[in-house]
């Protein structure tokens, strides 16, 4: 029989946890003032997790889009998760007369403030943000700048940077340290003489030091089970980091996606997950296994 270990580590970052516990405290209290279920807008999913989601959907907690917003009945309250959003999304809920109960992770608020005043700056240098294209971090980052920041995924994204301009490079607060130096290296490589650029490390503290903690965690099991949402890019980057140093890692996204055949001969196994998995998930793969 083998043992069973859940990383302490893994889950929900307190961003994560902030804005599930203001939805719930206001669904909550909602629900108790009323004497009946109330329903809570969150534009996009409040975390990139299915299960949890799900989960707080039968709670009252109903996810919409940003084309949605526009059609509330004025009065009604949105909830902004923790991932931030530009500021054309707080002109039309005060346009509209939306309530926004805002749980913007504070380390996000921080680089969002930090990426408008260079944009204002005297020197007016070309932002730059190492992230994903499309993340809900980096839209509302690029909503800072009147949409005018370049981000880039890798490297290949620099060639529209003008590099006889100044240059601030932001990187969004999820992604590795590894990815934004070889950023930082290639600018540095190939900006003019002369030419001032200037790079911010806003990379999440909580979340990049994860990696290391994970590889050892990883080499410390047989068998890994890694569990994150489909959604979820951090997952992504932290299941491989698991994978390069144990190949019996498996990602799954909850226990239903267990196979038997993965723990032939194991003595111990590992659970953990992203900073987008709730710790009660990984508690049923745990249970499954037992």
């Amino acid at each position: 029989m083998y043992s069973v270990e859940i990383d302490p580590e893994s889950g929900f970052c307190f961003g994560v946890v902030t804005a599930i516990r203001k939805a719930e405290e206001h669904l909550q209290l909602e629900s108790t003032a009323d004497g009946g279920e109330e329903t809570l807008c969150c534009l996009g999913d409040i975390v990139h997790n299915s299960d949890e989601v799900e989960r707080l959907r039968r709670k009252g907690l109903r996810t919409i889009t940003h084309d949605e917003l526009d059609s509330l009945p004025e009065g009604a309250t949105v909830l902004l998760r923790a991932h931030g959003e530009p500021p054309e999304t707080y002109r039309r809920a005060e346009k509209r007369g939306i309530h926004l109960i805002d749980a913007t992770c504070p380390v996000v608020l921080r680089l969002q403030q930090r990426v408008k005043d260079a944009y204002h700056s005297a020197e007016h240098p070309q932002i730059v943000i190492y992230g994903k294209n499309g993340h809900a971090e980096v839209n509302g980052l690029v909503g800072q700048t009147e949409g005018k920041a370049i981000v880039v995924e890798g490297p290949e994204g620099l060639e529209s940077v003008d590099f006889s301009r100044p240059v601030a490079l932001f990187s969004q607060t999820t992604k590795s340290l590894e990815g934004f130096r070889s950023i930082i290296a290639e600018i540095e490589k190939r900006i003019a003489p002369g030419v001032d650029f200037r790079y911010f490390d806003t990379i999440c503290r909580q979340v990049s030091n994860r990696a290391d903690h994970l590889r050892e965690f990883a080499r410390a099991h047989d068998v890994v089970l890694f569990v994150a949402g489909t959604k979820s890019s951090n997952g992504k980057v932290l299941f491989n980091h698991c994978l390069s140093e144990n190949p019996r890692t498996h990602l799954i996204a909850n226990a239903t996606e267990l196979q038997p055949e993965w723990l032939e001969g194991a003595d111990s196994v590992g659970i953990c997950g992203a900073t987008s998995t709730p710790r009660w998930l990984m508690e049923e793969v745990a249970a499954r296994l037992k």
